[in-house]
Parts: structure tokens; sequence; C-alpha cells
């Protein structure tokens, strides 16, 4: 087995360890944000019918002030939950992009430095290959 294989082996190894090692973040991130949307969902279900509620508090001539004034209170907590789960999203997608960024760069370079030492070394062996033959042509000449 020449050396470029091995070292076309070594890299497709490294290569599956960083796909394995990427599918973990990946797959927490797909709970986090189901579970996210989830909590959105719930929260949009439970602010419809306070919305309505609010409407019909507000055509209603026999609400005070008062108690319009206890439904907005509870819309302003749901955005208030809402605005911070979007922050949370907001937090895990810089966290898992910081994450991920760092060892795809470390891997590209790598692999670049890998295909240039294999150039590299070919293009010595070519080198030395038509030196070798021009030697020999003076010699027979």
């Amino acid at each position: 087995m020449s050396l470029g294989g091995i070292a076309a082996i070594i890299a497709a190894v490294a290569f599956v360890l960083l796909v394995g090692a990427l599918a973990v973040p990946l797959i927490k991130l797909g709970r986090t944000v189901d579970a996210a949307t989830k909590a959105i969902t719930d929260i949009t279900e439970q602010a419809v019918p306070i919305l309505a509620s609010a409407h019909v508090t507000v055509d209603g001539v026999n609400q005070t002030l008062g108690g319009v004034n206890q439904q907005l209170d509870k819309v302003d907590t749901l955005t208030d939950h809402v605005s911070a789960v979007t922050g949370s999203i907001a937090q895990v997608t810089t966290l898992f992009g910081a994450t991920v960024s760092g060892p795809l760069v470390k891997a590209a370079a790598f692999s670049y430095g890998i295909r240039s030492a294999i150039r590299a070394r070919r293009a010595t062996e070519v080198e030395r290959e038509v030196r070798d033959e021009l030697k020999k042509r003076r010699k027979g000449a």
C-alpha cells in the first residue's frame, strides 16, 4: 500500500469520526428546536383564548377597565415568555455555529495540508526520475 493510500485511509477515518462527532450536537439541536417549537405552540394556544377573551371584554359593556388591564397583563406575560424563548433559540444557534465552525476549519486545513504534502512528494519523485533519466542520457551520449 502506498503512502498516498495510507493517507487517504487516514483522511477517510478522520472524516467519518468528524461526521459522527457532529451528529450528536445536531441531534441535540433538533430536540431543542422541537421543544422550543412545542413551547411556542403551547403559548400560541394559550394566547388565542386570552386574546379572544380580551376582545369580548373590550366589546362587553359589563366589564370594567380593571378586568381589561388584567387580560393585558396576561398577554404581556406571554409576550415576555415568547421573547425569552426566542432569545434562548438565538443563543443555542450561536453556540452551535461557534462549536461546529472551529472543528470544520481545522479538518479542512488538515486535509489541505495532507494534499499539499502528497503533491510535493510526487513532484519531488518526478523531478528525481527526470534527473536520473538525464544523467543516463548524458552518460550514454
